[in-house]
This record gives structure tokens, sequence and C-alpha cells, in this order.
């Protein structure tokens, strides 16, 4: 199964694993499973940590290394993504989160979140805890 995970399973899946609920934790390291990360998790952790928020204090360039060190694929942001952003009912008015679900959507993968407003999006998106 292909998983895009959401920016902040992404940032506890690299830092924080033990945030994740066992579940959770079981299935990223499933052997079977391709884990992938959207530039787009990579843009909004670059501008929040330059904001100075205390939750994206991760360091972009360091997280898309080790990311891809780790086995994680990258996924680019196309413009089929950007003008699927169009077709999303107006649930959440982040742009990050919504091309996130469009990405996933577009592509046929799973977006897994702890965010209960992007759990809302029809189409493959999955809450985990």
């Amino acid at each position: 199964m292909k998983i895009l995970l959401d920016t902040h399973l992404l940032l506890w899946a690299a830092a924080a694993p033990e945030r994740l609920a066992p579940a959770t934790r079981s299935m990223l390291e499933d052997p079977s499973t391709e884990l992938l990360f959207s530039a787009a998790s990579l843009w909004e952790v670059a501008i929040k940590q330059g904001l100075g928020r205390a939750d994206f204090q991760a360091d972009a360039r360091l997280l898309r290394r080790g990311l891809i060190d780790n086995g994680y694929l990258e996924l680019a942001i196309s413009g089929a993504h950007a003008v699927f952003t169009s077709s999303l009912p107006p649930i959440h008015k982040d742009p990050f989160d919504r091309i996130l679900v469009a990405q996933a959507t577009v592509e046929g993968i799973v977006l897994l979140t702890t965010d209960e407003i992007v759990a809302r999006y029809p189409g493959p998106v999955r809450k985990v805890e």
C-alpha cells in the first residue's frame, strides 16, 4: 500500500516516533508499505519554521535528506494536483492540507492524518492516532 503522510505525522515519524500510536507505527514499519512525503510538507515546514512556530522546529533540508535516506519517496506538486484543489469541498482553508488531499486523490494513494478536519474530506484520507 502507498501512504502519504500529512506534515505533522511526517515530523513525528522522523523525529518523535514515540508520539505515534502503536498501530500507526506498525503500519509505517511494514515492509510492504510504500511511504511518501509531499514537497508541500517540506514547504510548510520551511515557512512555519521561519516564522518561529514552536511545533515546526525541524530544518526542512535535514528533514528531506533524512526521509530520503530512510526510504521515503518524494511526491512533487504537479499542475494536476493544483487544479484538483478547486474540486475539493470547502472543509478546510489550509492550502497545505488541501494540496495533500488533492495529491492523495489524484495519485490514488492513502493520506494519513491526525487532523479531524482533514479526515472529513472524501476520498483516500484516513485518520490515525
